[in-house]
């Protein structure tokens, strides 16, 4: 049986020393360590990939705490499934001791818990994230519209994104490219707009 570690901080910015020290303490050595420095919106990381590939039946991952691991708990489910049913390594939360797999291995019941506390951890994200988008809908429902736009009253500030106004030549290089004369990729570029500005701008100005 091989021992890893995982660590995740969100940018550059932030300190892994912490959960290092967490690992060396475990004995973990240095080639075994696995540190990205990324956000935990998905899985598509380097070290997290190089990680997978390297767990074997049996193995034992740690982890100081589940939200180095992701922040969707969605996918932290499948990636938590993918390990311990798929690859049949083991897994142990250090900040969360409920979340450890090798614990009563020989009737599963560490297995079992760890999927209870799981799915609770993902239905009461899940919920959070409900409740505030809720609020956030709630919120700009009540604020007052000025000159066409949701304003808010502490701060007098315009909510959301602010509009992309149409440049100054976007009639004619429109034109030119309705009518086949030059190609999106060229009046992209002649207007100064990416991909997905330019076709919205143009759905809107076509239903205008």
């Amino acid at each position: 049986m091989a021992e890893y570690g995982y660590i995740r901080v969100s940018s550059t910015d932030q300190n892994e020393d912490r959960q290092l020290v967490s690992m060396q303490e475990l004995g973990i050595p240095q080639g075994r360590l696995f540190l990205d420095k990324q956000s935990g919106k998905d899985f598509d990381r380097p070290s997290y990939q190089a990680l997978i590939s390297a767990l074997r039946e049996g193995d034992l991952l740690y982890i100081k705490s589940i939200d180095r691991l992701g922040r969707n708990y969605s996918e932290i489910l499948d990636e938590w499934k993918d390990i311990t049913k798929n690859i049949k390594a083991h897994i142990k939360v250090l900040d969360m001791p409920l979340l450890d797999t090798t614990k009563n291995n020989d009737d599963l019941t560490g297995t079992f818990i760890a999927d209870i506390v799981l799915q609770l951890l993902s239905y009461v994200a899940e919920k959070e994230r409900e409740n505030i988008r809720r609020r956030q809908a709630q919120g700009i429902a009540v604020m007052p519209i000025v000159d066409g736009k949701r304003v808010s009253t502490r701060t007098g500030v315009a909510v959301g994104r602010p509009k992309t106004e149409r440049p100054d030549n976007w009639s004619e290089v429109y034109t030119d490219w309705k009518n086949g004369n030059i190609t999106a990729v060229k009046a992209m570029e002649l207007l100064g707009l990416r991909k997905r500005t330019f076709y919205n701008m143009a759905k809107n100005y076509q239903c205008g």
